[in-house]
């Protein structure tokens, strides 16, 4: 697959997201989608990308499962070096700050998530790190 690959299949989720005021079809079809816009770690630059989510109380968690790869997605490294970033959830935009989740509290979040989401237990599957459970507090 070429680097080009991605992006433009996110691209297509990140328009068809704004243009139905954060509702897609396909594979994310009634699934909680929001758009993450980090900072690059590397490079400084604006990224968008799309993600599913659960609601932790006011907050929202995301996973950096990347399908199971053996490395974490560049959003997490990039979130991890700038925890502050903001996301559009629905219609909303809304400013928020990252921070990884550990022990129970990950765990509290993982299991009902990889249950609602079995998709996500297969990613875990096929990997031997642990997948991150982002938390994003608002700000």
């Amino acid at each position: 697959m070429s680097n080009a690959a991605p992006t433009n299949w996110n691209d297509k989720i990140i328009a068809e997201f704004r243009a139905n005021d954060g509702r897609v079809g396909g594979n994310f079809e009634g699934a909680p989608l929001l758009l993450l816009h980090s900072t690059g770690a590397k490079s400084g630059s604006a990224r968008v990308t799309p993600m599913m989510y659960r609601a932790v109380g006011d907050s929202f968690a995301v996973f950096a499962s990347k399908a199971g790869a053996p490395t974490n997605p560049a959003w997490f490294h990039n979130l991890v070096a700038t925890p502050d970033a903001t996301i559009e959830v629905g219609t909303e935009t809304l400013a928020v700050t990252a921070r990884v989740a550990s022990g129970a509290e990950r765990t509290s979040i993982w299991d009902p998530h990889k249950a609602a989401y079995p998709g996500f237990a297969d990613y875990e599957k096929k990997t031997t790190r642990e997948i991150p459970v982002v938390i994003l507090d608002r700000r």
